[in-house]
């Protein structure tokens, strides 16, 4: 598969942030909202790549009329928590980036708050590998209109995208760019271009 950039997905792609997510959004909860839900992981892995207004109608819908504003304050938190605290880096990932990096630009869109890409990429030090990044808490735009406006902006002419969900193959699909499943994440795909079982396989599938 020939590319000339490679856009990732985050959450399930690159790391699992969700005992990190759950922990801080537990502890906002209780702290600031008499802990009326009190997600754990699996409550988050169910909800990771949906955008916010999509995790206040699912898992905050107890909160009634405040769900939102609800859900807003447990992502603005999240940031500074996942910042201290991280994810689980999948295995081979920094080799991955490093790598690819010498011959194809690499990007980051996901559906997340603003400020949390910015978390991961400081948290590992990746911020020399990524090119660029959206999400769709900056934009208020859908994954597949990021998709294409990091591609757009960034002049790139023959891009894939990298997810492991569903939603993320929908995505890449309404951008016109080919998909490439990440099969150790959250989700399952359709009918993907090409399938990973870990990073690091990716670079047995593109072509520069």
């Amino acid at each position: 598969m020939f590319a000339d950039s490679v856009i990732f997905d985050l959450d399930g792609t690159l790391w699992d942030s969700c005992r990190s997510v759950a922990e801080s959004w537990s502890l906002t909860l209780a702290e600031e909202y008499g802990g009326l839900i009190q997600p754990g992981e699996a409550d988050i892995r169910g909800i990771m790549g949906m955008t916010a207004s999509q995790i206040a109608a699912s898992l905050f819908a107890p909160y009634g009329a405040q769900a939102e504003a609800v859900c807003g304050r447990c992502l603005s938190m999240e940031c500074a928590y996942i910042s201290r605290h991280g994810g689980l880096l999948y295995p081979g990932v920094e080799e991955l980036f490093r790598s690819l990096s010498q011959a194809v630009g690499l990007y980051i869109v996901s559906n997340c708050q603003d400020g949390y890409i910015q978390c991961f990429l400081e948290y590992t030090g990746f911020g020399k590998y990524i090119s660029d990044f959206e999400c769709s808490g900056a934009t208020g735009l859908s994954k597949g209109e990021n998709i294409r406006l990091v591609a757009e902006r960034n002049g790139l002419s023959s891009p894939i995208y990298v997810g492991d969900t569903a939603m993320d193959e929908d995505s890449a699909r309404s951008a016109a760019l080919p998909f490439v499943h990440a099969a150790y994440g959250f989700g399952k795909a359709l009918a993907p271009d090409a399938v990973i079982r870990s990073p690091l396989e990716l670079l047995d599938i593109i072509e520069v």
